[in-house]
């Protein structure tokens, strides 16, 4: 119980501390802020939501590759309906919600609970270390930026995922996680596989890139094209905070912090606070709205969102 209420009062803190720091840029800023906000280019806000809402529908299919490398069978349809659910778990305080979620539905459609949190952990870090390199690679290409943190510590960070994740490494720790839980082996990740998901996932951070740039075009922010592979790298980078402060519903506050301050190397700070806010109320709107739309489909086609079946053979 102790631990309980300092891990509340902790969330409690952090989330007044974000509420107080933008309610002070806000006000700093409202002189700037209010033109744009008026003067909002709602095309772009469309192009952006369509964008990212098709960034969602092109990542999923990463982890569904995923899963068939580990003999695992899962429906597109199920697969999206699971991993919006888990998207929308992370608002959860507490990183274990989000693969909990995803967990949960997967065993609804008869999947072993063990493979399937395996393969999340796969999606997680080649998704992250697919980021970390666009982001490097596009910084020779950017101007001045001044990282949060000196850019060696993210690369170290993707270096360390990189070993993490070699089949032989992080299959012999899920095999031993596996077997406390109950659950088989899991088979081995090809390193083609490995490499093909990891090559895709940069490629799905590109579309995340461009969502970026269309909202801030959305305010009249000056950004080239050519800048998209450096917003698909700090949206990236927002996503890896946001994971490694779990404390923090969905990262609330410190993914925005992180993107904030690399998007100031194409724009002021408050056409930047404009963007990361609203970028993330259409981030949560998009996934709401994914998984809306896979409830629907499964209302007028009579099904559940996961309907209980009996194993995939190739699963077991």
């Amino acid at each position: 119980m102790r631990r309980k209420r300092w891990i509340i009062a902790l969330q409690v803190v952090l989330v007044t501390a974000m509420l107080v720091f933008v309610t002070i840029e806000v006000r700093s800023s409202w002189s700037d802020l209010r033109p744009r906000l008026e003067d909002v280019q709602l095309r772009h806000v469309a192009a952006a939501t369509g964008i990212l809402a098709g960034y969602y529908l092109v990542f999923v299919v990463g982890w569904v590759i995923v899963l068939r490398a580990l003999q695992l069978r899962i429906r597109y349809m199920e697969a999206v309906g699971a991993e919006m659910v888990s998207m929308l778990a992370k608002y959860i305080p507490g990183g274990v919600w989000t693969p909990a979620a995803r967990v949960v539905a997967c065993r609804r459609l008869g999947m072993p609970a063990g493979p399937v949190l395996a393969s999340i952990g796969y999606e997680a870090g080649l998704s992250a270390i697919a980021g970390v390199i666009v982001f490097a690679l596009s910084l020779p290409f950017a101007p001045d930026v001044s990282l949060p943190v000196p850019l060696w510590t993210m690369l170290l960070f993707a270096a360390v995922l990189v070993v993490a994740l070699h089949p032989r490494i992080y299959g012999a720790a899920a095999d031993r996680l596996l077997k406390r839980l109950g659950d088989e082996p899991i088979p081995r990740l090809p390193m083609r596989a490995a490499v093909s998901v990891l090559m895709y996932y940069g490629v799905t951070w590109l579309l995340g890139g461009l969502a970026l740039r269309e909202m801030a075009l959305a305010f009249g922010a000056d950004v080239p094209l050519s800048a998209v592979p450096y917003l698909g790298g700090a949206s990236a980078l927002g996503a890896i905070v946001a994971v490694l402060v779990v404390i923090a519903p969905s990262g609330l506050g410190v993914r925005e912090g992180a993107v904030y301050a690399l998007l100031l190397a194409y724009m002021d700070g408050a056409t930047a606070l404009v963007v990361v806010a609203l970028n993330r109320l259409l981030i949560t709107g998009v996934e709401a709205g994914l998984l809306g739309g896979v409830l629907l489909l499964r209302r007028i086609r009579g099904q559940a969102l996961v309907e209980p079946r009996p194993p995939d053979p190739v699963s077991e």
